[in-house]
């Protein structure tokens, strides 16, 4: 199913989203149609020096688009902008996020907002009253995995939807994986990834949009399972993982017990 947005500039320019990650984009005017197509992005996989097949990633048009729009949210929430450009100044955001909370809570609380704040206005009312009890959630959570492919891998890495098996035995392609996390990678720590992140995530797909998820990050080789349509375990133990020896922020004050002071 195509999305598409009429663009302002110019007034017969429409642009055309499919789920082949491309873009065509059709010119009109009173005398002739011109389309000309390019690549949004593409997660596509390649063969290695080994012969095992790995996701690449190719970043594309829209890419610099969603980075600054979240960067720019995040600004507004932390109260000031790093000089560093790029993914590598984002992720200094991120953890300034994390350091400006004076909770857990606090921090998770401020990244829903974020994630809230990229949407329009009545689009996650819409979707949780309409599309969400829709085949016991099922359609909505099949969505949800693909757009999240489509519009979120410039943050995550390279992904792509798999089939997840549901407590009740059912089994759905409503998963996402993430084959090696660059904003895990990128902020090195355990307290980010869970507080700004995983726990926020998980919040905002279930109370605004109607979806349960829960997120399965693996600390050792920075992969993350996204399982859309199924609820967060009450004794979740990743939130009681280690800190990274390399971890920047959390070094200095680890607890005795090993656990992240963050996380």
């Amino acid at each position: 199913m195509a999305i598409l947005i009429h663009v302002l500039l110019p007034p017969t320019t429409t642009i055309v989203f499919s789920n082949s990650f491309s873009t065509k984009l059709i010119l009109r005017s009173p005398n002739h149609t011109r389309r000309v197509r390019c690549r949004i992005s593409d997660s596509s996989e390649v063969k290695s020096d080994e012969g095992a097949s790995k996701l690449e990633y190719k970043p594309g048009l829209l890419d610099d688009f969603f980075m600054q729009s979240f960067r720019n949210k995040l600004v507004e929430e932390v109260g000031s902008d790093s000089e560093k450009p790029g993914y590598v100044g984002l992720i200094e955001l991120v953890k300034l996020l994390l350091l400006k909370g004076r909770t857990k809570s606090e921090t998770s609380d401020a990244a829903v907002r974020i994630l809230k704040s990229l949407f329009p206005p009545l689009i996650l009312e819409l979707y949780k009253l309409l599309i969400a009890p829709i085949a016991q959630g099922k359609l909505a959570a099949l969505m949800v995995a693909r757009v999240t492919v489509l519009t979120c891998q410039w943050l995550m890495g390279p992904s792509k939807v798999n089939i997840i098996d549901l407590p009740n035995g059912e089994s759905w392609d409503s998963g996402v994986f993430v084959e090696k996390c660059q904003y895990l990678e990128e902020s090195k720590c355990v307290g980010v990834c869970i507080n700004t992140c995983k726990l926020p995530t998980q919040t905002f797909f279930k109370d605004y949009m109607g979806v349960p998820l829960v997120m399965e990050p693996n600390f050792k080789d920075y992969s993350c399972q996204f399982k859309f349509g199924v609820a967060p375990p009450e004794d979740d133990g990743n939130v009681n993982e280690p800190c990274f020896e390399t971890c920047s922020i959390a070094g200095r004050r680890k607890l005795k017990s090993g656990e992240c002071p963050l996380a």
